[in-house]
């Protein structure tokens, strides 16, 4: 049976791509690992390789298309001795309605009438098994199961490479209906009837600016995915803010006497590197406070994995840096420097923008004072840092003094970290900034 080459998921939270650009036409043949295409994510643009062998028979997909969703066919893989004529097309969503059409039209009144009933209906998109893995099975054994109730998941495919076919689910028996599904369903009605009041429609914000000159911007993935998730978090994470001023004058003369003794190196250290380090240790001094919001439950982490927000243009990145607690500033240093390019590249694979407990913000380079950074899910806090300015403090004899003061925000998830725990996490990392030598210690 032909095969479907379904829009992956090249990303735990992707929803939807673009498919950017096929490497491959109709009629080649491909194997396991080669390159077919090209996916552009809300992040980046990734190649997609081939998981079978065989010849590309049909391509229903156009390079360019936005919006696919994922699991849906863009391709059909051909196995040997198979033709385009084998293809299936009346269970694809993709399909050219075009080609339906006609092929409907040409067939004879008799043979429309004598054609299975289960044949004549769309065959459900390919089913996934509880690990998220799709499950293969032919367009019409996805159909009879549909139709029977079955759970692919639980059938054993007989068919080529485990595939399963019409024998292995003709004679298989229904599973009981799980009674929890209508409760959900009743359970969630309250919850749709209380949901806000969407705002206006784009037609209707339009139609107030009639006469009024202005450029239309489309939305691409990244900006869409920006304008959900912080919309979610605003919405869903109940927030709290703690504030602090630190005084950097010991850090910066620091750092200017470690950059000296790095230039043989080629090293240079800048005041975020140290706002990384400083706040990984600070996750370790307070291990309760290096947490993540997990649904039902929070995920305390051992180690401190610092996401750090990265400018681009059209949106940002937060690369993490991994084990940030044990890596020296230079690692550190180098690594971030490394990230921040590819980020802006679009060269980040998942895995480098994904995870992570806490987050910074740094907006001090751009003259910012002071700002609220929006936590980033499933972060349990997000750090706001703002411009070292000079202003004139109070010492501890009581004297008049000017010092070089940032000032820092930290946004607190409370169903993670209690306020408590916020000021005392805020009050080690202000130790380490104001104490430097201490973070080699």
């Amino acid at each position: 049976m032909p095969t479907e080459i379904l829009m992956p998921a090249l990303s735990p939270t992707m929803e939807e791509g673009t498919l950017a650009k096929w490497l491959v036409k109709e009629g080649d043949t491909v194997s396991s690992g080669d390159l077919i295409a090209e996916i552009e994510t809300d992040k980046a643009t990734m190649e997609f390789e081939a998981v079978d062998e065989g010849t590309v028979g049909k391509i229903l997909i156009a390079e360019g298309s936005e919006g696919v969703k994922v699991n849906t066919p863009i391709a059909v893989l051909l196995e040997d001795g198979e033709s385009a004529d084998d293809i299936d097309t009346s269970g694809s969503s993709s399909a050219d309605a075009a080609p339906a059409k006609e092929a409907k039209a040409e067939a004879p009144a008799e043979a429309k009438s004598e054609a299975p009933k289960e044949e004549a209906k769309a065959a459900p998109a390919a089913p996934q098994g509880a690990d998220g893995n799709r499950i293969f099975a032919s367009p019409l054994a996805r159909r009879i199961a549909a139709d029977k109730g079955l759970d692919l998941a639980q059938i054993e495919g007989s068919g080529p490479k485990g595939r399963i076919v019409k024998a292995d689910v003709i004679d298989a028996k229904p599973q009981a209906a799980k009674e929890e599904a209508p409760k959900a369903e009743a359970a969630s009605a309250p919850a749709a009837a209380a949901a806000p009041a969407a705002g206006p429609s784009a037609d209707q914000v339009a139609r107030m600016y009639e006469g009024r000159e202005y450029e239309e911007v489309k939305l691409d993935g990244m900006r869409k995915t920006i304008a959900a998730r912080l919309t979610e978090a605003k919405q869903q994470v109940p927030h709290f803010y703690l504030r602090r001023d630190i005084q950097l004058d010991a850090l910066l003369k620091f750092r200017g006497d470690l950059n000296k003794q790095l230039d043989a190196r080629g090293v240079k250290l800048s005041v975020n590197d140290f706002i990384i380090k400083a706040c990984a240790l600070a996750l370790q001094s307070v291990p309760d406070a290096n947490a993540v919001w997990a649904g039902d439950r929070v995920l305390k982490m051992k180690a401190s994995d610092v996401a750090v927000a990265v400018a681009i243009e059209g949106g940002l990145f937060t690369p993490v840096l991994q084990d940030s607690d044990t890596k020296s500033l230079s690692a550190l240093s180098a690594e971030m420097k490394d990230l921040a390019a590819r980020a802006r590249d679009r060269k980040l694979a998942p895995h480098e923008y994904q995870g992570g407990s806490f987050a910074i913000s740094n907006l001090g380079m751009f003259g910012i004072d002071n700002f609220d950074a929006v936590i980033n899910p499933p972060h349990g806090a997000i750090l706001a840092v703002g411009a070292g300015v000079k202003k004139p403090v109070v010492g501890k004899d009581g004297e008049l003094a000017v010092a070089t003061v940032m000032s820092v925000t930290l946004s607190v998830d409370h169903r993670v970290i209690d306020g408590a725990l916020g000021a005392e996490l805020l009050n080690a990392i202000k130790e380490n900034l104001e104490n430097p030598m201490v973070m080699l210690a």
